[in-house]
């Protein structure tokens, strides 16, 4: 079934994923309800919508400074092309490193991470340092953090 597929995709199944961006454990009973239909015809919509590919997968969202992760910085690093699938291989190990994206610009990465203090934080500007000039910023607060996706 492809993305374009009216039936993958229709107002009933971007509530149901509404729903579950919300809450990702809400019973299908009570899910069903919420866009009125029934239990196993929900669970049928979600079934499609992860054989499409649409749903990717379930996780919980975590609060990092509890996990003592208190400090957040995102960095900008131009890592040589020979170099980049090191550099990817490197940061795809690095626990600190909550995502990277590639990028257009002077850089080449953007990094999201998450250390325990300055002192963590210059270790892991260390590490990146061997595979370019990494430029960082501290994270002071995110007004907009993980938003729901919308239907278009």
């Amino acid at each position: 079934m492809t993305l374009t597929d009216a039936k993958v995709l229709d107002d009933v199944s971007w509530a149901i994923l509404t729903e579950l961006q919300n809450d990702a454990r809400v019973p299908f009973s009570e899910l069903g309800r919420k866009v009125g239909l029934s239990a196993p015809a929900v669970a049928e919509r979600v079934r499609r919508l992860e054989d499409a590919g649409v749903i990717r997968g379930y996780r919980a969202e975590l609060d990092l400074s509890k996990l003592g992760y208190t400090l957040l910085a995102v960095i900008r690093i131009s890592v040589d092309n020979p170099r980049e699938d090191a550099f990817v291989g490197r940061v795809r190990d690095m626990r600190e490193v909550l995502s990277c994206d590639r990028v257009t610009g002077t850089d080449c990465s953007v990094l999201r991470v998450a250390v325990t203090g300055v002192p963590h934080l210059d270790e892991v500007i260390r590490t990146l340092k061997a595979y370019g000039s990494p430029v960082t910023s501290i994270v002071l607060s995110s007004p907009v953090q993980s938003r729901l996706v919308g239907k278009p």
